[in-house]
């Protein structure tokens, strides 16, 4: 490896370290540092947005070190498909702690970079279901992934595959629901990560863990992000939408959540419900702590 190349790797972990910051997880940092992003997206010249709010430049060469910064990596400009922004990712990977040897399932694989950073994070002894529907970035994937065995790429609805039993499952793109395949798989102390969003793309990450009797249900914060095939109801996101606004960004007022509808006594603490789900709002005082 080019030495350069790799010092550039690491300062572009490191950075990470201390942007996000990652706090609870180093070997995120390691996994970061070791994935070589220029094998994940196309030959440079690259088209890189240093910020979400700002123009695209064109990389003036070929030189890979552009790519070891917090930017975004145009995949399909004509979809607005990109590589996603490195701090953004690392965020939420954090807040999910995943550990070696633990069964993640990544919806909305893209190219497969973000998969590569899983399976570091995961080893040898983990397993990584990296889904995602666009048959062509599947195939590029896949072939992007040859030297992580514990990844196995599947084209198709990452709302459907069923891989069995997971301790992690972490969505790349924003629905108004979320499976309902996605919580049954979770094992106890599982964890979920996932946009819920409007029509607009916009919404809040929401974190779910699984308990013994029930699903633990906070927002990490806001989010706008490409849709979700399968994952969206026009009505679901228009009431969204409702609940959402006036709310501080990603300040969701929510504490659980419930599979299936809410019953008629259940009505005033339904903050959003969609797709066979409910969300739970959060105790007001004098309200009775529920049962674990």
């Amino acid at each position: 490896m080019d030495d350069t190349l790799a010092a550039a790797r690491r300062w572009y972990a490191e950075d990470l370290r201390y942007k996000v910051p990652v706090l609870r997880n180093p070997q995120l940092i390691e996994a970061f540092a070791s994935v070589p992003r220029e094998q994940f997206v196309s030959l440079g010249p690259w088209r890189i947005i240093s910020d979400p709010y700002s123009d695209a430049f064109l990389t003036p060469d070929t030189n890979p070190r552009w790519l070891y910064h917090d930017v975004l990596v145009a995949i399909d400009a004509s979809r607005n498909l990109n590589n996603g922004m490195p701090s953004f990712w690392a965020r939420n990977l954090e807040h999910l702690d995943i550990a070696r040897g633990e069964r993640v399932l990544q919806v909305g694989a893209g190219t497969g970079y973000y998969s590569a950073v899983l399976a570091e994070i995961v080893g040898s002894v983990g397993r990584v279901t990296a889904v995602e529907a666009d048959p062509m970035l599947a195939s590029q994937a896949r072939a992007n992934l040859v030297n992580w065995p514990q990844v196995n790429v599947v084209a198709g609805d990452g709302r459907a595959v069923d891989v069995g039993e997971l301790d992690v499952i972490i969505v790349f793109a924003g629905s108004t629901h979320p499976s309902r395949l996605w919580l049954d798989r979770l094992v106890e102390r599982g964890r979920l990560l996932m946009p819920l969003t409007d029509d607009s793309w916009r919404g809040f990450l929401l974190r779910v863990i699984r308990g013994r009797n029930r699903f633990e249900a906070f927002s990490i914060g806001a989010v706008s992000i490409y849709p979700c095939i399968g994952g969206r109801d026009e009505e679901a996101g228009q009431r969204l939408h409702e609940a959402l606004e006036g709310l501080p960004p990603g300040k969701v007022p929510i504490r659980a959540l419930h599979v299936g509808d809410p019953s008629h006594n259940d009505a005033e603490k339904v903050w959003f419900q969609a797709g066979g789900f409910w969300l739970e709002r959060e105790a007001i005082e004098g309200d009775a702590a529920p049962s674990k």
